[in-house]
């Protein structure tokens, strides 16, 4: 994920990183697992699957919820007039 920067007055990068939320990765995991089971390839398959619990285990010690309503790689539309 990317990490955005400031710099302090001495010059010195200081990082932050977003965190990605249960449901999001929740979402993710299960999405993958939807395509797993459409596909004919067995390989594919298997590393879809893989990727899943992945993203489940790095869910599971997350608070239930997330920090905000919006995936943090999506930006809002603007709404006309604003």
């Amino acid at each position: 994920m990317p990490a955005s920067g400031l710099v302090s007055p001495l010059g010195i990068l200081h990082r932050t990183y977003r965190v990605l939320g249960k449901t999001y990765l929740t979402k993710q995991a299960s999405l993958l697992l939807k395509f797993a089971r459409t596909t004919s390839d067995p390989n594919l398959s298997a590393k879809l699957i893989s990727k899943a619990a992945d993203l489940k285990s790095q869910a599971d010690p997350l608070p239930d919820k997330d920090q905000g309503p919006v995936a943090p790689d999506v930006r809002p539309n603007k709404q006309p007039g604003t």
